[in-house]
């Protein structure tokens, strides 16, 4: 395990070796962000954002929780979905889950972990929405990767549903929400089909979710 000194020196040889590629890299970042993208994952610590899509530092305004959950009740959720819209004006609205999630496993698992049950009762609401998709007869891993899929898309609909998009879309401005996901086995995002990008549209772009997924699964 690294001790904090190598982080450090990590850090050091890092900001070195960019400086040598780029002279002026930290200097521009500095001045500003101006990102396209506002991406909201899991905290889990094998879900880099920037890095798994190659984009360098500025290019990617992050917010990351337990099992990528957008609550319309959590303060800090919407106000980075708030800042990276109405402020830094981004273009797309990325909600990424990804397979083999510990907090979407410890739903179906029934397990109980203390406080952070509260958080994950969301996603037990998502499973409880969906329960001729994730029938106990099926291998847990099957309705593992299901309910994975299932959560990116819910919680991508509650951004699409936040006062702040939707008056967003309503004022004309360009925003497109997104439901990816990320596999840890192979390193790929597998993008999930929902690209929503307005209110009055969004009952048929769900439905088309829900069923190109279904379709997917009979294939599998």
């Amino acid at each position: 395990m690294n001790s904090l000194k190598d982080l450090l020196a990590n850090n050091r040889r890092w900001a070195a070796d960019v400086t040598a590629r780029e002279p002026d890299f930290f200097e521009k970042l500095a001045q500003q962000q101006a990102p396209k993208y506002l991406w909201i994952g899991c905290s889990d610590s094998r879900v880099p954002a920037t890095q798994i899509v190659d984009l360098p530092p500025g290019e990617i305004f992050v917010h990351r929780n337990v099992a990528n959950v957008v609550v319309h009740t959590d303060l800090n959720a919407l106000s980075t979905i708030q800042f990276a819209v109405d402020v830094l004006k981004v273009k797309h609205i990325l909600v990424v889950g990804h397979y083999g999630c510990g907090g979407v496993g410890a739903v179906l698992n029934q397990s109980r972990l203390g406080l952070i049950d509260n958080w994950l009762r969301h996603i037990g609401d998502v499973a409880l929405k969906h329960p001729d998709k994730l029938d106990p007869a099926v291998a847990f891993a099957v309705r593992h990767a299901r309910l994975c899929e299932l959560n990116a898309v819910e919680q991508a609909m509650n951004v699409c549903h936040s006062t702040v998009v939707r008056e967003a879309w309503e004022r004309g401005q360009p925003l497109a929400v997104h439901a990816w996901i990320y596999g840890l086995e192979d390193g790929l995002i597998t993008d999930l089909g929902l690209d929503a990008r307005n209110h009055e549209q969004l009952p048929a772009t769900y439905e088309n979710v829900l069923a190109s997924l279904a379709e997917r699964w009979k294939a599998q």
